[in-house]
């Protein structure tokens, strides 16, 4: 249930609703008093006054995105939000970009940690959750919830979910489901401003040791479905996290690349153009279509032209179920497969599972089948329901669709008086129970287990399906309704003898070769239908596109230290020394190296132009100094430096929470024979 206007207090088995004057209102006056007249602003009111305190953090199997574990008073002075969540949740990936934008507003004041209290089996281990937090791009500390401790400590029933703690460790509140930045910027901003007047706000910024920085590049990253065009020697990488569209040869030949490889919602010719994680593909008649997921559009590239433009979608996330409309003014909500079939493309609607359509050459855009309600439930297109589409194939009159969330495969008659079957898995159990029946058995029909498909495709009576979180490839024939396993052993791996993958999640054929989009592994394999042997293709030339240009922080040293005019000896350095007197308990982050840059205030011929505003490594001895040097060019002279020292410093120096200290000191400095050998330094960090 989307919450606009509440805030829910729920803890303990306390449940209150705070609404309306739970919220201060900040009225504007018309009648204002002159400058000169005006009273100093009142004290602002505790939003949420007399709260329990949080629970701890203690309970997880592990931590990723942080360099150890956190708990509640590390976060003391930091607005927290809690993230309950789990992968597999389209939901939970619409709430992300929420989180990305509160936590740049509030840089210095908010600290995101997200909760992954796993559905799936294959989602509690902690290396697949650092896959997702890699493939998510996600940047704040994620506690791997594998028991769902956390989630029961906090009475969690619901993902996604998130929980709100306030600077001084006392619960707030929670909201569940999709839709609240408003909500959440508003009480955020609330609890800011009460806390820097009251001062317990800690405005000192963190940092993290992110899963990303861990990561070396690759030609593909997360490759996440792929198309063969066996006529023109072509297939068709969807390269999701370099967004980009990989064309290659059959053999991996590279003939081109789409994309500038940036994120964005650009149309223009293939240098230019830009998606945004796209996901599936269809071929029609030279035009390729693209579900450019996270853009939340339809594109179209012309391959003869080579160019893209977009066919429907917004590049933003539709906030209210619609039923379609016109295609240039009609929001969707995640595109992540598309299938032709006469003149139509259907489109898999994973956000409000649904199967949309679009006659080509047409101006509208709908649903073709689904209510909108997530769960597995056969029957006519107006009353059927599907558990987050995510993997299309037909046999050129029926539609058959991975349902991830459900775990199922299921049959969509293209006419529109039809009717939607489930091919394997469970269907139309009560209370939505279909959508907790998976696992990893072969067998038939409702008996049979997935956990988690993304990818299927149709050969001669058969389908070929991605059994994503079990990694394998399994087979279904459609006329028994029997479910086999076809390839890969279950375990997560990359070795090829035996075939093992790492969340697959697209697949294509070309005569007797299924090409597979082994996701995690950032490859695609080639795998020979009839002796099931299994290669990786070679995409000789493909490179990683560029990085994005960095982002400033904007994070300022937090005290300009003012140092008395310093006499020293000429040389072809200034050796430094620098004490850092750090609050009890806390001690330098280890993991991070300590940094300093030599900036001169004015002219000056001291110190060479080469050497100004680098960014150079400090060395720091077991006492806890911290060595550094200031490079000279002249015997005499005199100068101003600016010496800005970076380090990060922790509870214990080992807490997953570490705050950023940025220190400057501004030295007046003369060369002389009588002066001192070294500049020594020193600073307090409250």
């Amino acid at each position: 249930m989307r919450l606009f206007s509440l805030f829910t207090i729920a803890l303990f088995g306390l449940s209150v609703v705070f609404g309306g004057a739970g919220f201060p209102v900040h009225a504007q006056e018309t009648n204002e008093k002159p400058a000169a007249e005006t009273e100093a602003p009142e004290a602002p009111e505790n939003p949420f006054p007399d709260r329990p305190k949080a629970p701890s953090l203690e309970g997880g199997v592990g931590w990723l995105n942080t360099s150890g574990e956190i708990a509640m008073p590390d976060l003391r002075g930091k607005v927290v939000l809690l993230d309950f969540w789990t992968y597999c949740c389209i939901n939970c990936m619409h709430v992300l970009p929420d989180l990305e934008y509160l936590e740049k507003k509030y840089g210095n004041e908010l600290v995101v940690i997200g909760v992954h209290s796993a559905k799936f089996d294959n989602e509690q281990e902690t290396e697949n959750i650092r896959e997702a937090i890699v493939r998510y791009e996600i940047a704040h500390p994620v506690i791997n919830d594998a028991n769902m401790t956390v989630w029961r400590k906090f009475g969690v029933r619901a993902w996604p979910t998130v929980v709100l703690i306030d600077p001084e460790g006392n619960y707030c509140g929670y909201l569940s489901g999709e839709g609240n930045r408003e909500i959440l910027d508003q009480v955020i901003g609330d609890l800011v401003d009460y806390h820097k007047f009251k001062g317990t706000l800690d405005q000192t910024p963190v940092d993290f040791a992110l899963e990303k920085e861990k990561q070396k590049p690759t030609p593909l990253k997360y490759p996440g479905k792929v198309l063969t065009d066996p006529e023109n020697d072509r297939l068709y990488i969807s390269d999701s996290n370099h967004n980009r569209i990989v064309v290659t040869t059959l053999v991996g030949k590279l003939v081109e690349v789409i994309g500038d490889g940036q994120i964005g919602f650009t149309d223009g010719n293939y240098q230019t153009a830009q998606f945004d994680h796209p996901q599936g593909m269809e071929l029609v008649d030279g035009i390729l279509y693209v579900a450019d997921t996270e853009n939340h559009a339809i594109r179209t590239i012309d391959l003869n032209k080579k160019q893209v433009a977009t066919l429907a979608g917004l590049g933003e996330q539709a906030r209210i179920r619609v039923s379609g409309g016109p295609l240039k003014t009609t929001a969707l909500n995640s595109p992540w497969a598309l299938c032709h079939v006469d003149g139509t493309l259907y489109i898999a609607m994973a956000g409000p599972h649904q199967i949309w359509s679009h006659e080509l050459g047409s101006q509208r855009i709908g649903v073709f089948s689904g209510t909108g309600s997530e769960d597995i439930t056969d029957g006519p297109h107006d009353a059927s329901a599907y558990a987050q589409t995510s993997g299309m194939t037909t046999d050129g009159k029926f539609i058959y669709v991975c349902d991830s969330e459900g775990s199922s495969i299921r049959k969509i008659d293209t006419d529109p008086e039809g009717k939607v079957t489930t091919v394997v898995g469970t269907h139309d159990l009560p209370r939505g129970r279909s959508l907790f029946e998976f696992g990893d058995v072969d067998a038939v029909g409702e008996e049979a287990r997935l956990q988690h498909p993304l990818g299927v495709v149709y050969r001669d009576g058969m389908l070929f399906v991605a059994d994503t979180y079990n990694h394998k490839i399994k087979q279904v024939d459609l006329k028994t309704r029997q479910l086999s396993s076809w390839l890969g052993d279950g375990k997560r791996g990359q070795s090829r003898e035996p075939v093992r993958f790492s969340e697959p999640s697209g697949l294509a054929l070309a005569g007797k070769k299924l090409f597979i989009a082994d996701t995690n592994n950032h490859r695609i394999l080639v795998a020979d239908i009839e002796t099931k042997a299994v290669e990786e293709l070679e995409l000789a030339g493909l490179e990683p596109p560029a990085p994005p240009q960095p982002k400033t922080s904007g994070i300022q040293a937090q005290e300009v230290f003012a140092v008395e005019a310093q006499s020293l000896k000429p040389g072809p350095k200034i050796p430094v020394n620098v004490q850092i007197s750090l609050p009890e308990g806390f001690k330098l982050n280890p993991l991070v190296p300590v940094t300093y840059r030599v900036n001169v205030e004015g002219k000056q011929g001291l110190v060479p132009a080469a050497a100004l505003g680098s960014r150079e490594e400090a060395t720091v001895t077991e006492e806890g100094v911290v060595k550094c040097s200031v490079p000279l060019q002249s015997d005499s002279g005199k100068a101003t430096l600016l010496l800005t020292l970076s380090y990060n410093y922790c509870r214990d120096g080992k807490s997953g929470v570490c705050k950023i200290g940025i220190t400057t000191w501004k030295i007046p400095v003369t060369l002389a024979e009588t002066g001192a050998s070294d500049l020594k330094l020193s600073a307090t960090v409250k």
